[in-house]
């Protein structure tokens, strides 16, 4: 990875998947390098592998946000946070790792220490404590961070039949956006949130083949998640100068293809289904490119 300039704004897709294992897109997770500051927003299973294979230490992570608690947004989390004290085979976290997220956060970030005590007991005689300190913030709707022209901005949004807090998040930098919407069915505060950013990050969620004809399954996923068709709508009000598909949830014979066609029905924009490492370079236009491509 190249040296970040005050001018950097660029968000990789560690991972674009959902719960059920893959070994083409590991859960979700997303890195937000702004100005010279790296941020992680949720760590499902292999965001280590992700990180690393982007050559960057988990020791130089600003900060970590959570969405939500569901597990498939968190259970990589623990990877993140131990190896990247342990330091191999980059250098060890020396400082305290800030973590924010929806209320219970803080409760979470207490118990890890507790559920690998036997682990931190034997490494705290080789690694530095203070790298090894979560700082939790339980939060709300509104600004959560203000750092070096940085502004991190979380938004309610609905992940319907679930009973849990859910938040999206908005970046903003020398006049520049990007929108991630964590998990969430259609949501007009999104769309509020949302309204001039030059990058927007949602999730999706699609059923083909005999999947489709379960009607019980079909109105559980539409109350937790947003299809194509609502998807479409938000982008055509949003506006953003690229969306990208992101939580990629395909259930019966359903294929990430199968997402343009119905998007296409309401909007007509730059879009892209996002696949593990696309990086997004945010600048005077937007542009992805897919891991490994040259510039």
């Amino acid at each position: 990875m190249s040296e970040l300039s005050e001018d950097t704004f660029r968000v990789t897709l560690l991972g674009t998947g959902a719960p059920p294992p893959s070994l083409e897109r590991f859960g979700p997770s997303t890195l937000v390098q702004v100005g010279r500051e790296k941020f992680i927003f949720d760590a499902g299973r292999g965001a280590m592998q992700r990180l690393h294979q982007l050559g960057i230490p988990f020791s130089e992570i600003t900060g970590f946000f959570l969405t939500h608690h569901h597990s498939d947004h968190v259970v990589g989390f623990p990877d993140l946070w131990l190896t990247g004290w342990i330091g191999r085979p980059w250098g060890k976290r020396s400082a305290p790792l800030p973590v924010w997220g929806p209320a219970g956060t803080r409760e979470m970030m207490e118990h890890l220490p507790k559920a690998f005590h036997v682990d931190i007991r034997v490494r705290s005689k080789s690694y530095p404590p203070d790298g090894l300190a979560l700082l939790a913030q339980d939060i709300s709707e509104g600004s959560v961070l203000d750092k070096n022209g940085i502004t991190i901005s979380a938004f309610e949004v609905d992940h319907g039949g679930e009973d849990l807090p859910a938040f999206g998040y908005r970046i903003d930098y020398r006049g520049r956006a990007a929108v991630l919407s964590g998990d969430t069915t259609f949501n007009e505060n999104l769309i509020e949130h949302a309204r001039g950013a030059d990058l927007l990050v949602h999730e999706v969620t699609a059923v083909a083949g005999s999947a489709a004809e379960n009607p019980e399954q079909l109105k559980r996923i539409s109350s937790n998640h947003t299809t194509p068709q609502q998807a479409g709508e938000i982008f055509a009000r949003v506006e953003p100068k690229l969306a990208v598909y992101n939580h990629l949830l395909l259930f019966g014979s359903a294929t990430a293809k199968d997402l343009i066609a119905p998007t296409r029905q309401k909007y007509a924009g730059p879009l892209v289904v996002g696949e593990d490492l696309l990086g997004i370079e945010i600048g005077d236009g937007v542009q992805a490119k897919a891991f490994g491509t040259s510039d």
